[in-house]
């Protein structure tokens, strides 16, 4: 009986075990089957429209260079896609504006600055997504590097990365156009490139060889390269030369197309003939007519000229407006055909208005149109973001008010009035473009530039024409309505507004601490929900920024609007990043580079930021500065292992140094479970407020000591509770298990983020949320004395997102519905 009793306890233990481990397989990091097919199928497409010119090509205008906002100008055909520059940011707008990055192949840089190549990695994970075998850079030499520099945190697999040798002396051609590289150079005479400075942070810095997905292998991931002396070389002198690459654009020639009309009055019938009239061929009819091509087709198309260009600074001037190649296209052009039509401007606004620069633009003819991306357009790109914050400021303005990012174009529909043309350029008359004639046109091209809006248009083919049908746009009243119309929602917001101000009577609420969310979504941003970062204030004076994802500068900018933004760059005394993911700290050479910029509006003296950090990130960050720009004097770095409770004493001198500047009483890290060398830390401000953030972790018996009696846990949540088992896969947190966390470190308060990007809009809720648990949302700021009125929310959010949670739970229930059926099917064997 014994040995029976034995045999099935082992048997249940099999089936136990061959549940778990189905559940673990069905888990595991999947290889994307669909790439490859993809490829396949891209290159067949390719092969097919290689022959022809495309019939449709327009310039699209996806970053407008304001600031805290991508730059990027979108080239599209009906075959082919062309990207000129590819600024922070990028991918979160071409993923919201649907742009069709698998047939994008080509990308061109005009200068290698973080404001032009800073969302290369992040596209290219998009790009090599979508299947898109390969791409080619076109710029300045090394741009590849970048690629290789964050390989560790970047995982390219996938994609393969080709440079095009770009120099005066080659152009790069298919069968939409012809592309001729103009480097624009810097004169010494009046510019010192300050290569010669000893930063803060110089040290001997090994090369970081940790492999920061490794938890996530898959099989088929190739070792990363290492980056050669040779290459570190040529960057630098790149680096040192400070080139700029302008590009001269020609379409392709397109034969005019074939006008039927006119073939029935001349007589041509159906069949053969019309094929070769439309391949230029004249022909004779049976009646002895001859029919010329000329006569039923209209003109060709020779294909009109556009030219991309960046002139960083005066240093530039002169290698601009001598260089005899754009001679060839102003005024002065010999050939129609050679005339630019239109001329794109990534040149500051500083430069433009500089008396040079405004001779060498009216060299142009009057015809030429010249559009401009720098920071003087004010349109941040995105209406997503807008539309959802109008929904929550519904339930609170005080955690969700309207953004301070005033810079796109507002439509009231409740408004009979049509909206006022927008203005070309500040101070200019406001005349729409495509009213304008010729001869209506300012004499001089540099009086008119065209300040655009993202999703504005120029069609190059088969007409020449401005287009801002549809550039983007705010549309409140819309969002509002959508949120309104929901079956019992307006009674669900009465009583959650009668709610909060009831209990606000009860609470005694201070003006700080203060907690910005910036990020509250992970590994890629999508419309909703950008990737990790939250600006925590401290008191009037003092600011702590915690982690800070890809876009963390632009999300600033657009809650705050550009002059506050100033002022809480200016006042940051830290950067904190919690671990080497590239969703945590792709943001920070944009965010550096902002705060400095900060400084200089606000006439302040420069003064380094703290960045808490692993210290492996030194090794990016160095190899950034020396062979791209200057970044290490913006930051002293303290890493995150000195900051250990056990170390206190071999780092008090420094520590203390830190935390006197923050105004903290004391600051701890620890290890927590996720790759390698990631931290999670806790703040103690000096009235004893104790704040605990996870960064990304497993349920950590480190942080539950570190944060021991917290008043507030912001813990991630990247899964739902049924997705257990991939969480640990990706050394992840369930939300019960985050909640779970909070409890055992006895915090008055647990605040949820970094949730899966499956989790758009809201996360699942079950039974462990409790009156102290709270969600976070993008651009959603508290006090924290207000945490209690947080879980008031709920019930009016569950209603407002209500098709979307109910998508969610029958996702969930179909899951388990096929869990269910897993172990029926286990038991019967």
């Amino acid at each position: 009986m014994c040995s029976r009793i034995s045999f099935l306890q082992i048997r249940c233990y099999a089936q136990h075990l061959n549940s778990n481990l189905i559940k673990l397989l069905k888990t595991m990091p999947k290889e994307k089957k669909h790439i490859p097919e993809a490829q396949k199928q891209r290159r067949k497409i390719k092969e097919k429209f290689s022959r022809y010119s495309p019939g449709k090509v327009t310039l699209q205008v996806l970053g407008t260079g304001a600031e805290g906002a991508p730059r990027s100008l979108y080239v599209f055909s009906d075959q082919s896609r062309y990207l000129f520059n590819c600024s922070e940011g990028t991918q979160r707008l071409a993923h919201e504006h649907k742009m069709k990055l698998a047939k994008l192949e080509h990308i061109f840089i005009t200068q290698p600055t973080w404001a032009n190549i800073g969302g290369l990695p992040g596209a290219a994970l998009t790009i090599q997504d979508v299947g898109v075998p390969e791409i080619t850079l076109h710029g300045p030499q090394g741009l590849q590097e970048i690629f290789i520099a964050t390989r560790r945190f970047v995982v390219i697999k996938d994609l393969e990365i080709r440079v095009a040798t770009c120099d005066e002396n080659v152009s790069f051609e298919d069968n939409v156009l012809k592309v001729k590289y103009v480097p624009i150079t810097r004169n010494f005479d009046n510019y010192s490139n300050g290569t010669e400075r000893e930063s803060p942070n110089s040290s001997q810095i090994q090369e970081d060889d940790v492999d920061y997905y490794a938890h996530e292998y898959s099989g088929r991931r190739k070792s990363p390269p290492t980056i050669s002396e040779t290459s570190k070389i040529l960057l630098q002198e790149t680096k040192a030369k400070g080139v700029s690459m302008a590009y001269i654009c020609q379409l392709q020639p397109r034969p005019g197309a074939l006008c039927l009309d006119k073939c029935v009055r001349f007589g041509v019938p159906p069949g053969p003939l019309l094929g070769k009239l439309k391949s230029g061929e004249d022909i004779t009819l049976n009646n002895g007519n001859v029919v010329k091509a000329s006569d039923v087709c209209d003109p060709d198309d020779p294909g009109p000229v556009f030219i991309v260009l960046e002139c960083p600074s005066e240093a530039y001037l002169d290698s601009l407006v001598d260089n005899e190649i754009f001679k060839k296209h102003q005024a002065t052009a010999v050939r129609n055909e050679d005339f630019a039509h239109t001329v794109v401007h990534f040149t500051p606004q500083k430069i433009m208005n500089h008396p040079k620069y405004k001779e060498w633009m009216d060299k142009f003819t009057p015809s030429t149109h010249h559009l401009v991306l720098n920071e003087s357009n004010t349109c941040m790109g995105s209406s997503a973001v807008h539309r959802i914050q109008y929904k929550l400021n519904l339930l609170s303005n005080d955690f969700f008010p309207l953004l301070g990012d005033q810079g796109t174009e507002i439509i009231d529909e409740q408004c009979t009035d049509p909206p006022q043309p927008k203005k070309m350029k500040p101070d200019s008359p406001s005349l729409p473009l495509e009213k304008l004639s010729v001869e209506s046109r300012p004499i001089s091209p540099s009086d008119y530039s065209i300040y655009t809006n993202t999703l504005f248009n120029y069609h190059l083919r088969p007409k020449k024409a401005c287009d801002r049908s549809v550039e983007l746009k705010l549309v409140p009243s819309q969002y509002i309505e959508e949120t309104m119309t929901i079956e019992s929602f307006p009674q669900a917001l009465h009583e959650v507004t009668q709610q909060i101000a009831q209990k606000q009577k009860h609470l005694t609420i201070r003006d700080f601490p203060k907690l910005l969310f910036l990020g509250t979504g992970s590994s890629i941003p999508n419309k909703t929900r950008n990737t990790s970062g939250m600006l925590l204030e401290l008191d009037e004076n003092s600011v702590i920024i915690l982690d800070c994802g890809e876009g963390t500068f632009g999300q600033i900018i657009r809650f705050y609007g550009h002059d506050k933004a100033y002022e809480i760059l200016a006042k940051t005394k830290a950067i904190y990043v919690s671990h080497l993911h590239a969703d945590h700290h792709l943001g920070l050479i944009g965010l550096l580079q902002g705060r400095r910029t900060a400084l200089q509006i606000l006439r302040l003296s420069p003064q380094p930021v703290f960045l808490l950090a692993p210290k492996q990130i030194m090794w990016w960050l160095s190899f950034y500065d020396k062979c791209f720009e200057n970044i290490e004097e913006e930051f002293i770095l303290v890493s995150n292992a000195d900051l250990f409770k056990d170390q206190y004493e071999l780092y008090k001198e420094r520590n203390n140094i830190v935390v006197e500047k923050l105004g903290l009483q004391a600051i701890s890290t620890c290890h927590v479970r996720h790759c390698p060398n990631a931290f999670g830390v806790s703040l103690t401000l000096k009235d004893g407020y104790k704040i605990t953030y996870s960064g990304d972790t497993m349920p950590s018996d480190n942080l539950v000591e570190l944060g021991q009696n917290s008043d507030l846990l912001i813990h991630e949540a990247t899964m739902e509770d049924e997705l257990a088992a991939e969480a640990v896969i990706k050394m992840h947190s369930t939300t019960s298990q985050a909640i779970d966390i909070g409890k055992r470190m006895n915090a008055k308060y647990t605040l949820l983020t970094h949730f899966s990007q499956r989790y758009a809009k809201l996360p699942r809720f079950n039974d462990n949320f409790s009156d102290n648990v709270g969600i976070a949302f993008d651009n959603m700021r508290v006090r924290l004395d207000e945490l209690p009125l947080i879980p008031l929310l709920y019930p009016a959010l569950k209603l407002m997102f209500v098709e979307y949670y109910e998508e969610m739970e029958h996702k969930a229930a179909k899951r388990q519905m096929k869990i269910e059926r897993e172990k029926e099917a286990l038991q019967s064997t």
